[in-house]
């Protein structure tokens, strides 16, 4: 066979391996800035996790194996951050939840004005979170903010004392500010589901005698479990790694009863310059959280086939 008919018999494979990698060449940009901003750092945190990482010593930098972990096992204040974390996440959760559910419902009426509602109801969703801790901070300051003292004049507080420098109810601060903080996530995800249900559905259960609350429970409620369980995994992973209000507002005080994981993690890193100790309580947090992930989506499936 000649060079010629050799070149002719090879051709077609050669187009077939192009239109077949067409695709993927497409895409690789996205897929090398996916790469280079997400896996290669996750990689190295991981790395780091089992290598001594601290800033201030120079002769650091080896590998130490299992050590990381060892100690955050003994370490109690890694176990308070996860119980605070734990309270932090669900009051956080539940509250958004409740309040946004509660709000989309109202919106979902038609009344005047709904349009500016909705959105002055996005709005502190836009404020960034550190401007926010600190606007909350300074209302909870009986110096300059007006919250203490109104919780005095309603009997709730012995005083208009400030309660982020009450070690029990220190919590409540950075949780208030996070619920005004996540209301319009779960009212704006809730009420884009609350327009997908057919109008007809509840007309024919208003005609078979069914009352609000049996429409809510028979019809609102089914149509809106998928966008619940999304919505309300998303911001559990979200929150229980927000650890900016909590810093600008307590800073992990008093007596670390509002130090978080995340912002324990913070605080290894950035005050006691341990990248080491921080990235192996990283990868704790990691796997927790993956493991719920994994058992909400699993739990969600059940509930699927079920049906």
């Amino acid at each position: 066979m000649t060079s010629t008919a050799r070149a002719d018999h090879r051709r077609p494979l050669l187009k077939r391996l192009a239109d077949a990698s067409e695709p993927y060449l497409y895409s690789a940009p996205a897929l090398i800035l996916i790469v280079a901003v997400m896996l290669v750092p996750l990689v190295l945190g991981i790395s780091y996790a089992f290598r001594d990482i601290q800033l201030l010593n120079p002769f650091s930098g080896g590998f130490i194996g299992l050590d990381h972990f060892r100690t955050l096992s003994q370490d109690q204040d890694f176990y308070r951050a996860l119980r605070n974390t734990l309270w932090w996440t669900g009051a956080s959760v539940a509250l958004q939840f409740v309040f946004g559910l509660i709000l989309a419902l109202l919106l979902d009426k038609p009344f005047y004005g709904r349009g500016l509602a909705q959105a002055l109801v996005f709005l502190p969703w836009a404020v960034p979170s550190f401007l926010a801790g600190l606007n909350w901070a300074w209302l909870f300051n009986p110096v300059i903010g007006p919250l203490p003292h109104w919780l005095f004049a309603l009997g709730i507080l012995d005083a208009p004392n400030n309660i982020l420098a009450d070690p029990n109810l220190a919590m409540w601060g950075p949780i208030v500010a996070n619920v005004w903080w996540g209301i319009p996530f779960f009212a704006i995800t809730l009420l884009a589901a609350l327009q997908a249900i057919p109008r007809d559905l509840y007309e024919a259960a208003s005609i078979d005698g069914a009352g609000p609350v049996q429409r809510f429970m028979s019809i609102t409620l089914p149509f809106l479990a998928p966008t619940i369980a999304i919505t309300v995994l998303l911001r559990t992973v979200w929150i229980s790694n927000f650890a900016d209000l909590i810093i600008v507002m307590t800073n992990g005080g008093p007596a670390d009863r509002t130090q978080i994981v995340a912002s324990y993690i913070f605080t290894q890193a950035f005050k006691r310059l341990d990248f080491g100790y921080a990235s192996a309580i990283a990868l704790v947090l990691l796997v927790l959280l993956l493991a719920y992930s994994m058992l909400i989506v699993l739990l969600r499936q059940s509930l699927l086939n079920k049906d």
